[in-house]
């Protein structure tokens, strides 16, 4: 934090009697990549990449979000139509076009480069998501620039980079990757606007570039999902204005040209919806999703401090070295750099808890403003020397128990013991233990390389190796294999108690979701017709079989297990054998 104040407020730096050298391959490495800023964009470039794409191509769609972002955007790359959102015939106004743009491109990409079956790749949705990660990895480290040296923003980087909840969310073709870029860009270029009029920088001259970049990334933001980057930018706001008593920095973003820039990219569309819809866009992603989510109406409710409690694992490996920044960033509060960080972290945060409906990517676009205050911390050396310092355990705890969990996991699902991924599991293991041992405020450093080393290994065993791996919990997959290899030319479906959405996904849009009895109806309608009765749907399938003298055949018995309804199932395909 130097560079924004004359004093910093972390405090002098702590020196050790008898000073170790902290010197290691990994330092060594670092201290490489970090001596310009071609050499690091392109070493977190290829962290990310390392990072992100274990399991990126191999793991099936997702029920229910992925699946229903994907289908919904299968059905406009079917249609042509790139205003209306549909799932099947209904309407899916939750959220904005942005998403099912980015990922209709990346299908049109995909099919124009020959790839076969594009468009029933589920990896191809992701591929948005993957971008938006990566982006969002550089924007933490260009953000990060405004507050620390370039070595100390490129550890904020790899914090991201690392994060169990990030890793996630890039391997999943959904919206909050996207956003994190978007607002890590917005609040990058907000940052700088601040913290220039804090130093008295050129007042009669500020760069165009912050307002492009901030004024652009709020309308990509609302374009991906509706209003929630302006509540990160504008809580940010209100809250320096409140501490500083003066917003007058606030001018250097250009407001009056920025706000008819955004309107210009934004507007357009909401007018096309408007006219093709009317206000039922409107109504339900207002009221049918920003509401509910304030009444906890999704099934989603729980109480406060929920983030707090995930923030351990979800920001891991990151989370144990921010519990031990925390005492120095509270002392730097008033500093303008931290108290920056705190304003866009504190009050959203704030928010979160106390709203009802949680989920843990909520709070995703807010962990860029942790990463940057516990790298702060970490190069001023002033890292708590507490009984917070017993938390780097959990550097070894994390890759002990989920090496544990995906092995038991793996043996009750499959069978299998997953021997391939135990070389990962063990260097896991070995790296995290090491970064626990070595951790002393003199080695941070170190032991946090070491921490996100075994954070690479924890996503190929996890990602890459176990879940893949995990086909009952993608009981879909092997629904659609079956179907495809039937003899008939143009096999229809219709399943019956078993409706996630990877199923449409992958069977196709013309799959009927229905009940038994509407399931025997369809089989009754012609040929190369296939029932796919959950095991509850099987008795009024039967009675309404023999009640309109149906005649079938039992085929495919698939067992799975549903993770959204949280129970096992079975599946079976029958087929008509005409009435009697």
């Amino acid at each position: 934090m130097a560079e924004t104040y004359p004093t910093p407020r972390f405090g002098a730096p702590r020196e050790s009697k008898s000073p170790v050298n902290p010197g290691s391959g990994l330092v060594r490495m670092l201290d490489i990549v970090t001596a310009s800023h071609a050499r690091a964009v392109g070493f977190m470039v290829l962290c990310a990449l390392l990072l992100f794409l274990p399991g990126f191509f191999t793991i099936p769609p997702v029920d229910r979000d992925e699946a229903r972002f994907a289908q919904a955007t299968k059905q406009m790359v079917e249609s042509g139509d790139y205003v209306d959102i549909r799932f099947q015939e209904d309407v899916r106004y939750k959220k904005p076009i942005g998403i099912y743009w980015l990922q209709s491109a990346a299908v049109e990409a995909a099919s124009a480069l020959k790839l076969p079956k594009a468009e029933l790749r589920i990896w191809v949705y992701r591929v948005p998501s993957l971008i938006g990660a990566i982006g969002a990895v550089l924007m933490t480290y260009w953000a990060a620039l405004g507050f620390v040296t370039r070595r100390a923003a490129v550890l904020a980087a790899l914090l991201m980079c690392a994060s169990v909840l990030l890793g996630v969310e890039a391997r999943l073709a959904k919206t909050d990757a996207m956003l994190l870029f978007c607002v890590v860009a917005a609040m990058g270029a907000m940052a700088r606007a601040y913290l220039s009029w804090q130093r008295a920088e050129d007042e009669t001259h500020p760069p165009w570039s912050w307002p492009a970049i901030f004024w652009t990334a709020l309308a990509v933001g609302i374009l991906i999902k509706g209003p929630l980057i302006l509540m990160f930018a504008g809580l940010t706001i209100v809250a320096l204005a409140i501490l500083d008593r003066d917003a007058s920095w606030l001018w250097k973003l250009r407001p009056l040209w920025g706000l008819m820039w955004m309107l210009v990219l934004v507007l357009p569309w909401f007018v096309a919806i408007f006219w093709r819809a009317g206000d039922a866009f409107f109504a339900d992603s207002v009221g049918g999703d920003m509401l509910s989510k304030l009444g906890a109406q999704e099934s989603h409710g729980a109480p406060p401090g929920l983030y707090l409690a995930l923030f351990w694992i979800t920001f891991w490996p990151g989370a144990p070295l921010a519990a031990m920044a925390a005492p120095a960033v509270w002392r730097a509060r008033r500093e303008p750099g931290a108290q920056f960080l705190l304003a866009w972290l504190i009050p959203s945060w704030i928010v979160f808890e106390a709203v009802l409906t949680k989920l843990p990517h909520y709070v995703l676009p807010l962990y860029p403003a942790i990463a940057i205050l516990t790298v702060g911390a970490l190069e001023r050396r002033v890292l708590s020397r507490s009984w917070l310092m017993r938390g780097s355990a959990w550097w070894f705890a994390i890759p002990a128990a989920a090496s544990v969990i995906a092995v038991v996991g793996a043996v009750i699902l499959t069978r299998q013991p997953a021997f391939v991924a135990w070389p990962f599991i063990a260097a896991s293991l070995i790296f995290g233990l090491f970064a626990w041992w070595l951790y002393d405020n003199n080695r941070a450093e170190r032991s946090l390389l070491n921490a996100l080393v075994a954070a690479l290994m924890l996503a190929v065993t996890v990602y890459g190796i176990v879940l893949p791996s995990l086909t009952p919990l993608f009981p879909s997959i092997e629904i659609a294999r079956a179907l495809r290899n039937v003899t008939c030319v143009g096999p229809k479906a219709a399943a019956a108690g078993y409706h996630e959405p990877s199923l449409v996904f992958l069977t196709g849009t013309q799959t009927l979701l229905t009940d038994g009895s509407g399931a025997a109806d369809f089989l009754r309608q012609g040929s190369c017709r296939f029932a796919l009765i959950e095991q509850r749907s099987e008795r009024s399938f039967v009675q309404r079989a023999e009640a309109i003298g149906l005649r079938y055949k039992v085929g495919t018995r698939i067992d799975g297990y549903n993770f959204s309804q949280g129970r096992a199932i079975s599946i079976s395909i029958f087929r008509s054998e005409g009435t009697e």
